[in-house]
């Protein structure tokens, strides 16, 4: 029988918090244990855990630094804690998160509950038809940057629990550890990669703007996701003083806007037609821009909408040229489909949702890129684009569900 421990932790969380973690997947932390490893001797590492959480004596090692290319350029910095600390922050996020969710705003999408990037895009897409201005805000280097004081003051608003609050500021310090094997102290900062790190950055922002503007600028609708905020403004005056009212808000905070990605943008349509030199951002990998359109009696008319940015068309022509699909002709067509149906859905799914047609240029470089696969398979077809791309239209006739942007593409090629 254990003896009694100082914290009463439960092993049924821990069992839970595991079960999430594995769910999630993840590469491995300093120690290089991937989660097949760790569970090789499951029941002994989730005790040995849940001891140390249970006594005190838990310390969470080193985080390890990784790169990860940005889709609009430079390098964004992951942190990617060790498979027994991801269980063990899954823990503290399972008991502290029911509890926030209550306090968090409803525009507030970012990594909770029953919301979703979509959910905030199409709410965006609403606002933008009501509102002539809008205010995309960049916060520099968020994550790397949010205070630790304020951020545990902020956590013990909402709980009193001694184990939570001491490993959170345990995590919040814990060192990182550098490509080079060095270990670098950290002074501020939640690592973005952490399992725990998502829900403390939302409970940040939740006191550095959401109830922020709430009480000071109630009239002015936003969407956040994470640390993406978009506000919506009646005037370009009143968008002007909103930026430098949060600038000096997020000063307070220790949070800097960055100076060239904040922008104010006209929000041009038929209707709007005063010019001016921002007519278009990004948010959630979709371009909001005016497109032309066409209402339920079939007239074309101009409206302010999102579709498929450009940044995230060319990630997802990046992934299809990693594919090598050329290299694949060991394999069958239908092999490659189901190779790959289920991340093309995944983008249909997703940039699909709105303005499709967006997508369709990149899904014709999908069937370019087959039509390379089958002039490298068959000799026939060797040297003869037009032919191979016959070849692709034929296949596509026989079967239309194939592959799963044909459902779309091609229909819409019909239709033409």
């Amino acid at each position: 029988m254990d003896k009694a421990k100082p914290w009463v932790i439960s092993k049924q969380w821990v069992w839970e918090a595991y079960k999430r973690v594995k769910a999630s997947g993840g590469a491995a932390g300093v120690d290089d244990q991937t989660i097949e490893e760790f569970e090789r001797d499951l029941k002994n590492n989730l005790y040995k855990l849940w001891n140390r959480m249970s006594s005190g004596s838990y310390f969470p090692p080193p985080v390890k630094r990784v790169q990860i290319d940005k889709r609009e350029g430079g390098k964004r910095l992951l942190g990617v804690p060790t498979v027994s600390d991801r269980i063990a922050q899954a823990v503290v996020k399972g008991y502290l998160e029911p509890g926030l969710e209550k306090y968090f705003h409803p525009d507030s999408y970012g990594y909770r509950p029953k919301k979703s990037a979509l959910d905030a895009v199409g709410m965006a897409r609403q606002r933008c038809w009501r509102y002539d201005w809008a205010l995309h805000l960049d916060i520099r280097r968020y994550f790397d940057s949010i205070p630790h004081e304020l951020l545990l003051k902020a956590v013990r608003k909402h709980t009193d629990c001694g184990w939570v609050l001491l490993y959170i500021e345990r995590w919040l310090r814990a060192p990182v550890q550098l490509e080079d094997g060095t270990l670098e102290p950290r002074e501020k900062g939640s690592p973005q990669g952490s399992v725990v790190s998502p829900l403390l950055s939302n409970l940040f922002l939740h006191y550095a703007f959401d109830r922020w503007m709430a009480l000071n600028h109630p009239d002015v609708p936003f969407e956040r996701f994470a640390d993406d905020v978009l506000c919506h403004c009646g005037s370009e005056q009143q968008a002007r003083e909103l930026k430098e009212h949060l600038e000096r808000r997020f000063a307070e905070c220790g949070l800097e806007l960055h100076p060239q990605k904040t922008q104010i943008v006209y929000c041009k349509d038929e209707d709007r037609r005063e010019e001016y030199p921002n007519t278009t951002f990004d948010f959630l990998g979709y371009a909001f821009r005016a497109r032309r359109s066409k209402n339920r009696w079939g007239k074309f008319f101009v409206n302010f909408s999102p579709g498929v940015s450009n940044a995230a068309t060319q990630a997802i022509r990046d992934e299809i040229r990693n594919w090598q699909l050329r290299c694949r002709i060991d394999r069958w067509v239908d092999d490659l489909a189901r190779m790959f149906n289920p991340i093309i859905r995944g983008w249909m799914n997703y940039y699909g949702r709105y303005y499709k047609s967006a997508l369709y240029p990149t899904f014709r470089y999908l069937d370019l890129c087959l039509a390379h696969w089958a002039m490298a398979k068959y000799k026939r077809l060797r040297g003869h684009r037009r032919r191979a791309r016959e070849w692709v239209r034929r296949v596509v006739s026989r079967d239309p569900t194939l592959f799963a942007h044909w459902s779309i593409l091609h229909r819409a090629a019909a239709g033409r």
